[in-house]
């Protein structure tokens, strides 16, 4: 009997301090964190869904056929069925290769200079960032820079490669983007500027090498969970990556970039998966998206890649990175970009839809396609 009601004494005494202690520390705990529990983020998994596209083109054909009765311009209609692709993504990036400008004339091939309405064209399907690291970016010299950057920041769209100056570039390289709690860094580069000299206090980011693995050193790890590399490179219209990609695709790998996309050749090119030793894909590789869209109507290069990434991070662990392939291809007239699944239910002739079945036949027999 003694022991029993020494056992009651003890739990009645238990009770009485937990009872004491959430009337002490109920008041501070409130004060401090609102009244919710803190979150255990070393549990939590994060989950973000990156959409990439190859070269956005302005060829002069492209800029005519936008153009309306009124003088303006509206690029609706090419981007009518990529609508929810981009917008239903977490982040969209894509390669604009072309400049702006305030007014006429706009060109198209080899010094490209395209209305401000392609910008806003992007905004409204949902394009987040644009890679400007590309061998046009100073086919209008410092002019065609400086508006391009101002342009875009209005619509509200980032970018990165390019900078007005040293600022800027600090600002932005790497770009810095969070989806979902995911914190990424975007570094971007290109293979030259066709002869062009970069204008004044101009920086465009070339690739060396020495300054990319200084770059990547620099990415705080604690601060960020995902590194994207994007490159202008390879040669135009191979079908295959060159030995340069490959090898600098490893160095950026070795050096902790999880995903690396590139554009330039114009046609699509494989797409690698790296798997861990535990059987998980922990970076890929986007040799080449092809063309988002242009006027190169040729085979290869009528269509390109579109290319959903989920990232997922869970507690402290590298991400795990499922990567699924969305062919597009350009139907003319319109310049209508079309995902495989509109393509295959849309009207065509005899002869676009040979064309756009040669198109869907040729990229799937591409390694990781």
């Amino acid at each position: 009997m003694k022991r029993e009601a020494l056992s009651a004494f003890v739990a009645g005494g238990i009770a009485f301090l937990l009872i004491f202690a959430l009337l002490y520390f109920a008041p501070q705990f409130c004060a401090t964190t609102g009244g919710k529990m803190p979150a255990d983020d070393t549990l939590a998994v994060r989950r973000a869904r990156l959409v990439f596209a190859g070269d956005l083109m302005q060829h002069t054909t492209q800029i005519n056929a936008a153009r309306t009765a009124d003088g303006s311009f509206d690029y609706s209609g090419s981007f009518r069925y990529v609508r929810d692709l981009f917008g239903e993504a977490d982040v969209a990036v894509l390669n604009f290769e072309t400049t702006l400008a305030p007014c006429e004339p706009y060109t198209g091939y080899p010094r490209f200079r395209s209305p401000v309405h392609i910008a806003g064209a992007l905004k409204d399907i949902g394009i987040d960032i644009v890679a400007l690291a590309n061998n046009h970016i100073c086919d209008n010299g410092l002019e065609g820079i400086s508006f391009t950057l101002a342009c875009l920041d209005s619509f509200g769209i980032a970018s990165t490669g390019v900078f007005a100056d040293s600022a800027q570039y600090r600002a932005r390289h790497p770009l810095r983007f969070e989806a979902n709690g995911i914190r990424f860094a975007l570094l971007n580069y290109t293979y030259g500027t066709n002869g062009m000299p970069v204008p004044g206090k101009t920086i465009v980011n070339l690739i060396d090498t020495t300054t990319i693995a200084a770059d990547l050193a620099r990415i705080d790890g604690s601060e960020t969970d995902c590194i994207i590399v994007f490159f202008h490179w390879g040669e135009e219209y191979s079908r295959r990556p060159d030995d340069g990609q490959r090898n600098l695709s490893a160095f950026c790998r070795r050096r902790g970039a999880h995903i690396v996309a590139g554009s330039h050749p114009h046609t699509i090119q494989p797409l690698e998966a790296h798997i861990d030793a535990d059987s998980i894909t922990r970076a890929v590789t986007i040799y080449s998206m092809g063309n988002l869209v242009s006027n190169q109507r040729w085979r290869y290069s009528d269509g390109g890649l579109t290319v959903a990434l989920d990232v997922e991070i869970e507690s402290d662990n590298p991400p795990v990175i499922r990567m699924t392939p969305i062919p597009v291809w350009v139907l003319m007239p319109g310049y209508r970009i079309l995902p495989e699944q509109v393509a295959d239910t849309i009207g065509m002739s005899e002869q676009q839809r040979a064309m756009y079945r040669r198109f869907v036949t040729d990229t799937h027999t591409l390694p990781g396609l």
